[in-house]
């Protein structure tokens, strides 16, 4: 072999070397970044008991240790600056009889999403900011009061329909105790990732889906009406893994999120 071909062939080496390590050091990385996510509730639907729940939800997302969760128990938090510390809201309120957070509050949210952060709605935050045309394109799909609730609290299979997706990938189908929610509305374009069928009426109503607005992410859950339902094992794996997309970190299946934490 010539000295040249010596050399062109150590300097590939080299660069494959380089480039090995560039990637291990970058998913490194990726696995240990952490993100900011806060939790906003405090007021509800009487049949909504978010003192109980919100804490669960918490704990239940805090299972990733890339997510550091916070709870604020003021909707008008997201009148603050302060807001834009963290990388995803988590919607756990609806202002029910009472005033939704005003114009500064909307600005802030929208432009919280809009400019790259993250925002993840449970369960009856549907129906917040129903005053507020803009929040129907930032949740997807809304609360129409006029329509029927739900079905009669009790068990449904979710059915997974994007295996593709990262939240759902691997995922199978599950049964859960819940609040099957029939009452939404809106035109947006959306990606479903998991439905159930009604008991009532027969027929097939979101219980998951995700949605871009502007340069953020969204993930809305229809699921979870009480510590019972939020605590479903699968229930809590498609929360986390919903949770951590929106916030644009990888998503790793809850084995994976304890084996990082030690556990």
């Amino acid at each position: 072999m010539t000295r040249l071909g010596k050399i062109v062939i150590l300097f590939a080496l080299a660069w494959f070397v380089l480039a090995v390590t560039v990637g291990t050091t970058s998913s490194v990385a990726e696995k240990s970044r952490t993100v900011d996510v806060l939790i906003v509730t405090g007021i509800d639907h009487p049949a909504h008991k978010w003192r109980q729940t919100a804490p669960v939800l918490a704990e239940v997302l805090g299972r990733d240790p890339r997510m550091q969760v916070r709870v604020v128990e003021d909707p008008h938090f997201l009148d603050s600056s302060a807001l834009h510390r963290y990388d995803v809201v988590v919607l756990h309120f609806m202002n029910w009889q009472k005033p939704s957070p005003g114009a500064k509050a909307r600005a802030n949210l929208r432009e919280f999403v809009d400019g790259g952060k993250g925002l993840f709605l449970v369960h009856f935050a549907c129906g917040a900011f129903q005053d507020w045309p803009e929040f129907r394109k930032l949740a997807g799909r809304v609360w129409d009061p006029k329509a029927r609730g739900h079905d009669p609290r009790g068990p449904f299979r979710v059915n997974i329909t994007n295996a593709e997706h990262p939240i759902t990938r691997g995922m199978q189908s599950f049964e859960t105790d819940d609040e099957l929610y029939t009452c939404l509305t809106g035109n947006r374009p959306i990606e479903l990732l998991a439905t159930a069928r009604s008991k009532v009426d027969g027929k097939k109503y979101p219980m998951a889906f995700v949605l871009n607005y502007g340069k953020g992410r969204v993930f809305h859950s229809l699921l979870g009406h009480d510590v019972k339902a939020i605590r479903k094992a699968a229930v809590a794996e498609l929360f986390r893994r919903g949770c951590a997309w929106a916030a644009g970190l990888a998503v790793v299946p809850e084995s994976q999120e304890q084996t990082a934490a030690g556990k």
